[in-house]
């Protein structure tokens, strides 16, 4: 039996890769715009208080299970910039291009290991707005700034975040350089559903 869940997200990109993971669980994922949904404000200090703040205000408007994430980009170096105003570094009207542009020009002089970075991810489940007992999963990517951007694939910081241990000898590749399959394999958003998936399985087993 197919299920239907609301991503409590417009973006295009996090819905193919979420929906595209959740396809073999019998899962249909549509984005919450399908049902007019307004933006929740996403006023919390933390990920995944924010992940909560998304997926409520999705469930209570449809009246369907939601799924949200809230991810970004920590920066060490910088205090942990860009974290949760990763979609809106450069201002409320940014688009991805002007957030990389303003990362690029914050560490244009930093070298090494403070051009260290990781791509976080808190993803939640929610059975209705009231739910108790959401499914919680967390999970970080690890990589690093590089001094500009590669490839046309993903979106958001892809194109600037080096992907460790993935490069063939003496180049680095970006999360946008690569394959939907591969990046899904080891990306935050990637390994944060697996972990949500496996929790949904554990709970539906036992209750």
């Amino acid at each position: 039996m197919v299920q239907e869940y609301v991503l409590a997200s417009g973006n295009r990109g996090k819905l193919r890769e979420i929906a595209g993971m959740l396809e073999p669980e019998g899962i249909v994922v549509r984005p919450q715009g399908d049902w007019q949904v307004p933006e929740a404000e996403e006023v919390a200090s933390t990920f995944v208080e924010n992940a909560l703040l998304k997926a409520r205000n999705a469930t209570r408007h449809t009246k369907l299970p939601a799924i949200a994430d809230d991810s970004g980009l920590v920066v060490p170096s910088l205090g942990g910039e860009p974290g949760i105003f990763s979609s809106r570094y450069a201002g409320e009207d940014a688009n991805d291009q002007s957030n990389m542009d303003r990362l690029l020009v914050k560490l244009k002089y930093m070298s090494g290991s403070d051009r260290r970075a990781c791509f976080y991810c808190a993803m939640v489940l929610l059975v209705t707005a009231d739910d108790p007992a959401p499914l919680i999963a967390t999970a970080h990517w690890h990589g690093e700034i590089l001094l500009s951007p590669q490839g046309d694939g993903g979106f958001g910081y892809d194109p600037v975040f080096k992907v460790h241990g993935l490069g063939a000898a003496g180049r680095p590749r970006s999360a946008a350089e690569l394959a939907a399959p591969e990046k899904s394999r080891v990306s935050h958003r990637g390994q944060a559903l697996r972990e949500l998936v496996r929790q949904l399985r554990e709970r539906d087993s036992r209750c």
